[in-house]
């Protein structure tokens, strides 16, 4: 096995930790997401805080939301006269693009394995505890797994994910490796420790439980714009927490009957139909302050969104798309239970 030790570079960065948005945040993002992606204008904020109203949040919590939103520099606030607005800034339309490409493509393959894992260890001082607070949540965005208190894993290789952030945070002494488990052939202990399947399996047939009875709708009738625009939201919001929750195992690593493929289907089926009538929606509460930015808007499908290209030029790391995401608030943090 080759190893490599990671020291500390001298201006150490720092590592965000994922976190659960509030509702209003996380259901602003995805709208922006599936509606105004790389769209460059800015939407009023009465609009805003109206789209939000759809799904039962007050005008107080929307108009939080914003707040908060445009506080991590994630939303752009301009004015027309006494009228406020809000967009996208450049950087966040990258992103956002890169994201919903992440987002729409996962589950669609499962990868394969070529019996190596990335091992990280590491030994941090007591009195550096927010500094090995940090590794470790970088650790499970990066879906590492932890099988002793300093020693994780993941099946795939992250080597120079791991490498860059050790180095922002200003670990000193880490090692990274790729090394084969040769104990024996008996996986189960290492994806029992590392890996909660079973919590994560419940994930994915609470999701099936609770979207089946819409697509079984929609085989009958169709839905109206406004019903539309809520059930789509709905479903992408909760699919959006499966590529933070979900390690991606190879096949060889996944219990047999894994339902992720099932959840994936689901979720594309729903998510495409409902597309025309819910941009319907969407255009229509536009329209109500801004004619001209209503038929600016566009949805996408499954398909058209995993094509999309992001102009930026910047190569991204895992590491850097992963807290990419956290920063715009598309990670759904929080365990599995949640």
């Amino acid at each position: 096995m080759e190893g490599r030790r990671v020291t500390a570079s001298p201006e150490p960065g720092s590592l965000p930790r994922a976190r659960q948005g509030a509702e209003p945040q996380r259901l602003l993002t995805t709208l922006l997401g599936d509606y105004w992606f790389w769209r460059q204008e800015h939407i009023p904020s009465a609009a805003l805080v109206r789209l939000l109203e759809e799904f039962g949040i007050t005008e107080t919590s929307a108009r939080a939301a914003l707040r908060r939103v445009a506080s991590r520099g994630l939303l752009v606030s301009s004015r027309n006269g006494r009228t406020t607005a809000y967009g996208l800034p450049p950087r966040a339309s990258d992103v956002i693009v890169a994201h919903m490409r992440r987002l729409l493509t996962f589950g669609a393959t499962t990868p394969r394995w070529d019996g190596q894992w990335t091992v990280v260890t590491f030994s941090v001082p007591e009195d550096q505890r927010d500094t090995r607070r940090a590794l470790r949540d970088g650790l499970r965005l990066l879906h590492f797994g932890m099988i002793f208190d300093a020693v994780w894993v993941s099946p795939h290789d992250k080597t120079d994910d791991v490498v860059e952030l050790v180095r922002r945070l200003g670990v000193r002494g880490a090692v990274v490796f790729r090394a084969r488990k040769v104990a024996d052939d008996d996986l189960d202990p290492v994806l029992d420790r590392a890996f909660d399947t079973a919590a994560l399996r419940e994930r994915y047939l609470r999701f099936i439980d609770a979207h089946r009875p819409v697509a079984e709708r929609l085989a009958m009738a169709g839905p109206c714009p406004t019903e539309a625009l809520r059930l789509r939201t709905a479903i992408m919001t909760d699919w959006r927490a499966f590529p933070t929750l979900d390690p991606d195992l190879p096949a060889e690593l996944l219990p047999a009957g894994w339902p992720r493929e099932e959840a994936r289907q689901l979720c594309v089926q729903i998510y495409d139909s409902l597309g025309e009538p819910a941009e319907r929606r969407f255009r229509e509460i536009l329209a109500e302050y801004d004619p001209e930015l209503a038929g600016l808007a566009a949805h996408h499908t499954f398909a058209q969104a995993s094509a999309l290209e992001s102009p930026a030029t910047r190569r991204h790391t895992s590491f850097d798309e992963t807290t990419d995401r956290d920063r715009l608030d598309l990670l759904a943090g929080g365990g599995l239970a949640g």
